[in-house]
């Protein structure tokens, strides 16, 4: 199976062909996979070398002119080193654009922390108007750049090297009921789905998946939940990101909220990904665990 940054590469390439509105934007990163679309389109696919700032930076000033940019590189490049021209260059222009992550989390340990973003989204969240969506599967991954890329408003799609083993519908924003139960609402976002339905298996509670996560899907959050709820949310970035959210759409009943993800404590071991999973507590026996003990 190819992986989510393969299915960005295929899916750009093709969307190029078929919507002149479109550019994309580069940092060196992924350039070699966007060869022959740069042949194609020389005037739309631009590599503006590593120079991040200026990435976005161009990108913004593409969306002044009407166009609909696309703009990649990996994640702690994308969202936590321009931060500044994200709010300003799209944010305060009030303009549209497409951010494409790689890297995710720690997809890359060897790359040290540098190459790490478990902050992007709740980064992203102090910014009004974006739409997140974490994709778990690369068919997921096509289907939601495709949705992103027709649009006018701002995306931020999250690539990650993980990955479930089955794609889910992304239709329409909504999350996915996938188990149902009596116990308490386990909301798993993107690549942690296939971790979480193993964690669950056998406990008494309704795992809903979710690709986008911002807007925060308050009405099948509220309906699983009931007039009492306990909520678990298990991210692939910081832990107790949508932990607020989860909250405001559960204000008007008696709740509880638990947020499970990527630990603030610093690894400053770099092994695999399964290793830095585990370490941070996603794992299926650790979710289980923790899981059980708030149940």
């Amino acid at each position: 199976m190819d992986t989510m940054r393969d299915r960005f590469i295929a899916t750009t390439t093709r969307l190029l062909d078929e919507d002149p509105r479109l550019a994309l934007v580069l940092a060196e990163i992924s350039v070699a996979g966007f060869e022959e679309a740069q042949r194609r389109h020389p005037d739309r696919v631009i590599n503006v070398g590593i120079r991040e700032q200026l990435l976005i930076g161009a990108g913004g000033g593409i969306a002044l002119t009407g166009m609909r940019p696309i703009m990649h590189t990996f994640a702690s490049f994308l969202v936590e080193r321009p931060f500044e021209q994200v709010k300003l260059d799209f944010g305060h222009q009030g303009t549209g654009g497409v951010l494409v992550s790689a890297g995710a989390s720690y997809d890359w340990p060897a790359g040290g922390f540098t190459h790490m973003a478990p902050g992007d989204v709740a980064l992203l969240d102090t910014l009004d108007g974006w739409t997140v969506h974490v994709p778990g599967h690369p068919d997921e991954a096509g289907a939601l750049l495709r949705s992103a890329a027709a649009g006018d408003d701002r995306v931020y799609v999250r690539l990650s090297l993980q990955s479930n083993a089955e794609a889910r519908p992304t239709a329409g924003g909504r999350f996915l009921a996938v188990r149902e139960g009596r116990g308490p609402v386990v909301i798993a976002v993107g690549p942690m789905l296939d971790n979480v339905l193993a964690a669950t298996e056998g406990l008494d509670v309704t795992v809903l998946y979710a690709t986008t996560v911002r807007p925060f899907d308050d009405e099948t959050v509220r309906r699983a939940a009931g007039d009492r709820a306990d909520v678990v949310i298990v991210e692939p970035y910081l832990a107790g990101t949508s932990t607020s959210a989860a909250n405001d759409a559960l204000a008007d009943v008696p709740h509880r909220v638990l947020g499970l993800g990527v630990s603030r404590r610093e690894l400053r071991r770099y092994g695999t990904i399964n290793e830095h999973l585990t370490a941070h507590g996603l794992d299926p026996k650790s979710l289980r665990d923790r899981i059980s003990a708030f149940m």
